[in-house]
């Protein structure tokens, strides 16, 4: 293993076991390679990567601290990764979530309070067939955060958010260029929102996996095999 990755790990171990909590500054470079048993240089090249994963915060001047490791800060690299392989196939993002949402949504049917239920279903029809298409796209967006949100795993929602916000364009060009798109979609989100408030989390998990399925299978037969993006 190289010395970097030996540094790496021994940094993460000492996260992991609670000698260094989130918040915490790290001790000076020299002192921290003696505790650790490595030189200074791949140390250094360690807290670098660290920092890039944003599990280490070097503030210049003031020392180098762990960052608070909540999953939205730490999935920012994930959401990195997702943009520079926007170009890969739209496909590939609805890919992904079909296999996150639909555990939102059962996960949601088991958590989410009957007021945040009525307020889903509310949101269902604060838009209508003349909203403009830039309130249809983000009431739909907002609908998969809430229940994204209900499922109670910070972890999750960061995903299912990273991806959604990836696919705000074919979103739109699909409310623009499919005739009953907003209809359809209308009617999914409020037969899901019904599921989830029924408390009935395998039929939640369902409808929202053809919700998801149906729009991928629209894009993917419009935009045809060699697609990239929408």
């Amino acid at each position: 293993m190289a010395l970097t990755d030996v540094a790496i790990e021994k940094i993460k171990t000492m996260i992991l076991d609670g000698r260094l909590k989130p918040g915490d500054k790290l001790p000076r470079e020299a002192d921290l390679a003696d505790q650790l048993g490595i030189s200074r240089s791949p140390l250094r090249e360690a807290v670098s990567v660290l920092s890039m994963l944003r599990i280490l915060d070097v503030r210049r001047g003031d020392g180098t601290y762990v960052t608070s490791l909540t999953p939205d800060l730490l999935l920012e690299t994930m959401s990195f990764i997702i943009d520079f392989h926007q170009d890969s196939g739209i496909l590939d993002l609805f890919e992904v979530r079909r296999a996150l949402e639909p555990m939102a949504a059962e996960k949601a049917a088991l958590l989410m309070s009957a007021d945040d239920v009525a307020e889903l279903l509310a949101l269902t029809g604060a838009v209508d067939v003349d909203s403009p298409v830039g309130d249809v796209v983000a009431n739909d967006l907002e609908f998969h955060h809430r229940i994204a949100t209900a499922a109670g795993n910070p972890v999750l929602c960061s995903l299912i958010d990273s991806v959604a916000g990836r696919t705000h364009q074919a979103r739109t060009w699909r409310a623009v260029t499919q005739e009953d798109a907003f209809e359809q979609t209308k009617r999914e989100h409020r037969a899901i929102a019904l599921a989830i408030g029924d408390r009935q989390p395998s039929v939640a998990a369902a409808l929202s996996l053809s919700h998801v399925a149906g729009i991928e299978n629209w894009i993917r037969r419009n935009l045809g095999p060699d697609a990239t993006t929408a």
